[in-house]
C-alpha cells in the first residue's frame, strides 16, 4: 500500500466534520463500551478486527494480500496492521481508518525485539546480565522510543525455552533454564507495558511463541515438536505463565505442531490452558501466516477449514494468513462457527484499543514532535552502553591478560568484524529509513580508537571476510601483529545468520575465521579474540590456545564503547552463560537440568558401558551459569538454619561471599536444588534462585536465599503440582558445573 496523503480539507472532514461514534456513556465501564459497539457491527466488521496485515514496509515473512489496502481499512475490514514505521506513517493510515463507518482505530505492532533506534543487545546477550532490573529498563526505553513513534504493540518477548544451539531464534529468548527465563519473561513484560497500558509510554506485550517452539526436531525452524505432558508443563509452559503474571496484553501462538496439532490450531493450549486454567483475558493473535500454513501441515484441508479450526481453538487475530478475512463470514453465515465464538474475539480486541485510549483519541501515540525529542535519546544510548557491557561474557583469561593496560605502545585490531556497522545491530532490530546507521552504531573500531590515549597506537588488518575460503588478507594481518604488543581479534557471524529461519547445522565460526586466529596466536604475540554471534558457537581450538576470549554477542548500538569498556577496564565483566555451550554438535541438545540416568556417564567420561559418547566427553565446553570476573569471589561458611522443614515450613541458607582480588566486580551468585529420590526423575539439580551482588575488594558479605516447598515441587506422573517428603541437596556456586558449597535437608510429610 502507498503511504496515505490526507491533507487540507480531507484533514478537516476526518477531524473534526466527522464525530467518533458514540459507543457508550463516558462514565460507562470498559465492557460496556465494548458491548454496545459490537451490537453496531456487521460479521463483516467484526472479522476486520481480527484481521493484521503488513504495512509499508519490512514484510518477515509471504505478504498475503493482494487488494487495495486502503479501502479495506475505509470499510473496516482491518483491524490491526504491523511494520509501519514512524509517527506521521502511523497517523496517516489511521485517518484513513476514521473514514469507515464506525470508525474504530487500528492497532499498530512492530517486532520491537530488543531496542526501537536505540539497539540494546539482542536477548539472548540480556540474558547474560542477569540483572534483571537492567533488563526491564532496556525493555522500558523501548517501548518509550516505539510508542512515541505510533506503535502500540510489540511482538516480544519470546519465552521459548531453547537447549538447541542450531536453532536460529535463541538470539530472541533468555536460554535453556526454565527459572532464569521466566524472571526475564516476567521483568520485560514490566518493562514494555509500565506502569499501566494506555500511558503515552506504554506498549503492549506479546508472550511468544505458544508454545514449545523452542523444542523444534533438529533445531529447525517451523519444525514438528513431540514432547511429553509432564516436559510441557514443567520445562516450557512456566514461562509463559510468568509473562501472564507480569500482565502480558497479548499472546501470539507459535509455527510447530504439538504432538500432531499444530499449536495455531491447538485448542488444548489456547482454550484449555491459556484462557481456561489461567484466566487469560487479553487476545491471541497467529504468527505471520500460521493460520494458512495449517494447510501445509496436514491438519486442515484448505484456507477455510484453517480458519474454522483456528478460531475454535482460541486464536484471535490472523496474522497475514487472509484466512479469516476471505472464510470466516461465511463460516458464520453457515453456522459452521457459532456468533458467540467471533464476538469472544473481538470483544479481546476491542477491549485492548478502548484499554489504550484510542477510542478517545486515535492519533495520541502519532506525536512526531514526541518522536523527535524522544526517539535515539542520549540517556538512551547511554542505557544501552551499560546493558552491553553487562552482557559480555569472560570465557578465558589466562594471566590476566585482560584487562589491557593502558600503557601499551601498539594493538593490532583485527578481523572481518572490527569496522562491521550492522553486525553490531544484530537481528531482528528495527531499521528506521531516515538514519544513518553508519554514524549512530558505535563500530568496534571506533569504541576502541576513542577509548585510547594519543600513546597508543592502533593498527587494523581485515584478515578475511566472514564467510568464504579467501585468506589472501591474512599475510597483511600477520604484518600488523608482528608490530603489536598485543592482538585483539574480532570474529563471528554475521548479523543474518542467527534469527527466524536461520537454523544451522554447523555452529563453527564461518569461513576461515578460526584460521586466522590461530595463524595470529601462532606469532607468539599475545592474543584476545571477541566472538559476535546470536547464539552459541563452537570454536574449540581457539578455547584451547587463545589466553583471552570475550564472547561479545551482537551488542547494538553502543558496542563498540561497550567493547572498549570492558577491553580497557573501565567495566568488569560480570555476565554469565544462559545457555551451555557445547564441544561439538553432536552434543546436543546439551542442557545443565538433565535426568540421570542408570549408567550416569559423568562430565568427562569417554566410552565405556556408560551413558556419554566414544568420541567427546560428557559436559559442555562452557557449562550455564559460567563467566569470569577481573576479580576473585570466595564462597564460605554455607549454614542451613535447619536441616528439616514440614509442609509449611521454610528452611533459610546462609554464606559469605567474599571479593579476593584488586578490583571492585559483581558475582551472580547461583542457588541449585537436586531433589535425591522422587515418584518420577528429577534433574541433578536445577536452578532455584540467584544473586547478582557487587564487592569492592577485600570486601565480604553475608547472603541468604529461602527454600519453601514451592521451590521443591513438580509435576507428578499424574501431572499433579507438589513436594514430595524426602532428602534434598542444596548447592550454591559460579555456575552449574561449579558447585562451590553443599548442604543437605529433609522435607518431612
Amino acid at each position: 500500500m502507498k503511504k496515505v496523503q490526507i491533507m487540507g480539507a480531507t484533514w478537516c472532514l476526518v477531524q473534526l466534520c466527522m464525530p467518533m461514534p458514540i459507543v457508550a456513556a463516558p462514565t460507562d465501564s470498559i465492557d460496556a463500551k465494548v458491548e454496545a459497539l459490537l451490537q453496531r457491527m456487521t460479521v463483516q466488521e467484526k472479522v476486520g478486527q481480527l484481521t493484521q496485515y503488513s504495512g509499508e514496509s519490512q514484510a518477515t515473512g509471504p505478504v498475503t494480500f493482494k487488494g487495495d489496502q486502503e479501502k479495506s481499512i475505509r470499510d473496516g475490514h482491518v483491524g490491526s496492521l504491523l511494520n509501519v514505521i514512524g509517527a506521521n506513517s502511523t497517523r496517516q493510515y489511521q485517518q484513513v481508518a476514521m473514514q469507515s463507518r464506525l470508525k474504530i482505530p487500528l492497532l499498530f505492532g512492530m517486532d520491537v525485539i530488543h531496542g526501537y533506534k536505540t539497539t540494546f543487545p539482542i536477548p539472548l546477550a540480556e540474558a547474560a546480565s542477569w540483572d534483571l532490573a537492567a533488563i526491564e529498563q532496556t525493555a522500558r526505553i523501548a517501548a518509550i522510543e516505539a510508542s512515541a513513534s505510533g506503535i502500540h504493540w510489540t511482538f516480544a518477548p519470546m519465552v521459548d525455552i531453547a537447549r538447541d544451539p542450531r536453532w536460529g531464534r535463541v538470539m530472541e529468548g533468555a536460554g535453556e533454564d526454565t527459572y532464569l527465563a521466566s524472571k526475564i519473561g516476567y521483568a520485560r513484560v514490566k518493562g514494555f507495558q509500565g506502569k499501566h497500558l494506555g500511558d503515552l509510554d506504554a506498549v503492549m506485550a506479546t508472550a511468544k511463541h505458544f508454545a514449545a517452539y523452542g523444542a523444534a526436531v533438529g533445531g529447525r525452524d517451523y519444525n514438528a515438536v513431540d514432547m511429553s505432558e509432564r516436559m510441557l508443563w514443567e520445562t516450557y509452559l512456566p514461562p509463559f505463565k510468568a509473562a501472564l503474571d507480569a500482565g502480558a496484553a497479548t499472546f501470539m501462538n507459535s509455527f510447530n505442531d504439538l504432538n500432531g496439532i499444530p499449536a495455531t490450531g491447538n485448542a488444548y493450549l489456547q482454550r484449555d490452558i491459556l484462557k481456561g486454567q489461567w484466566g487469560f483475558t487479553g487476545f491471541v493473535v497467529s504468527d505471520w501466516g500460521s493460520i494458512g500454513e495449517m494447510v501445509a501441515h496436514g491438519y486442515a484441508k484448505d484456507k477455510s477449514d484453517a480458519a474454522r479450526l483456528t478460531i475454535h481453538a482460541g486464536s484471535d487475530m490472523d496474522m497475514e494468513s487472509n484466512a479469516f478475512h476471505e472464510y470466516l463470514p461465511a463460516l458464520v453465515a453457515d453456522q459452521k462457527v457459532a456468533q458467540a465464538l467471533l464476538d469472544d474475539a473481538v470483544r479481546r480486541v476491542l477491549r485492548k484499543k478502548f484499554e489504550l485510549g484510542l477510542f478517545d483519541d486515535p492519533f495520541r501515540f502519532s506525536n512526531a514532535e514526541r518522536e523527535k525529542a524522544l526517539v535515539g535519546h542520549a540517556t538512551h544510548r547511554q542505557a544501552a552502553r551499560e546493558m552491553a557491557t553487562k552482557s559480555i561474557v569472560l570465557l578465558k583469561n589466562d594471566n590476566q591478560l585482560l584487562p589491557l593496560s593502558r600503557n601499551v605502545k601498539t594493538i593490532a585490531f583485527i578481523g572481518p568484524m572490527v569496522k562491521a556497522v550492522k553486525d553490531n545491530h544484530g537481528f531482528w532490530s528495527v531499521t528506521l529509513p531516515d538514519v544513518d546507521y553508519s554514524q549512530f552504531i558505535v563500530t568496534q573500531w571506533d569504541g576502541l580508537k576513542n577509548h585510547l590515549s594519543s600513546g597508543t597506537q592502533l593498527l587494523y588488518a581485515k584478515g578475511c571476510e566472514i564467510e568464504g575460503e579467501d585468506r589472501s588478507g591474512f599475510a597483511e594481518a600477520l604484518r600488523m601483529a608482528q608490530q603489536a604488543d598485543v592482538v585483539v581479534v574480532s570474529v563471528g557471524e554475521r548479523w543474518d545468520m542467527s534469527g527466524e529461519a536461520k537454523s544451522r547445522s554447523n555452529l563453527h565460526l564461518p569461513g576461515v575465521q578460526e584460521e586466522l586466529v590461530l595463524a595470529l596466536q601462532a606469532t607468539g604475540k599475545p592474543v584476545v579474540v571477541l566472538i559476535n554471534a546470536g547464539r552459541p558457537l563452537v570454536f574449540n581450538a581457539i578455547a584451547d590456545k587463545v589466553p583471552a576470549i570475550l564472547y561479545t554477542w551482537w551488542l547494538g548500538s553502543e558496542a563498540g564503547n561497550a567493547i572498549a569498556d570492558v577491553l580497557l577496564g573501565d567495566t568488569n565483566p560480570s555476565a554469565k552463560l544462559p545457555m551451555s555451550f557445547p564441544r561439538n554438535e553432536g552434543q546436543i541438545p546439551i542442557y545443565y537440568n538433565h535426568f540421570n540416568t542408570g549408567r550416569p556417564g559423568g562430565d568427562d567420561k569417554v566410552g565405556g558401558y556408560v551413558s556419554g559418547y566414544l568420541d567427546v566427553q560428557g559436559s559442555p565446553r562452557y557449562a550455564f551459569g559460567f563467566g569470569l570476573s577481573y576479580t576473585d569471589f570466595r564462597y564460605s561458611d554455607l549454614k542451613l538454619d535447619r536441616t528439616s522443614m514440614g509442609k509449611d515450613e521454610k528452611i533459610t541458607a546462609y554464606l559469605t561471599l567474599t571479593n579476593t582480588g584488586l578490583r571492585v566486580g559483581e558475582e551472580v551468585v547461583q542457588l541449585y536444588l537436586q531433589d535425591k529420590v522422587a515418584s518420577v526423575v528429577r534433574p541433578v539439580r536445577e536452578l532455584k534462585d540467584f544473586q547478582k551482588v557487587r564487592l569492592a575488594p577485600g570486601e565480604s558479605r553475608r547472603l541468604h536465599f529461602t527454600v519453601d516447598r514451592e521451590k521443591l515441587s513438580f509435576y507428578n506422573a499424574k501431572l499433579l503440582w507438589g513436594a514430595e517428603p524426602g532428602d534434598f541437596e542444596l548447592m550454591v556456586g559460579a555456575s552449574a558445573a561449579d558447585i562451590r558449597l553443599r548442604a543437605a535437608f529433609e522435607l518431612r510429610d
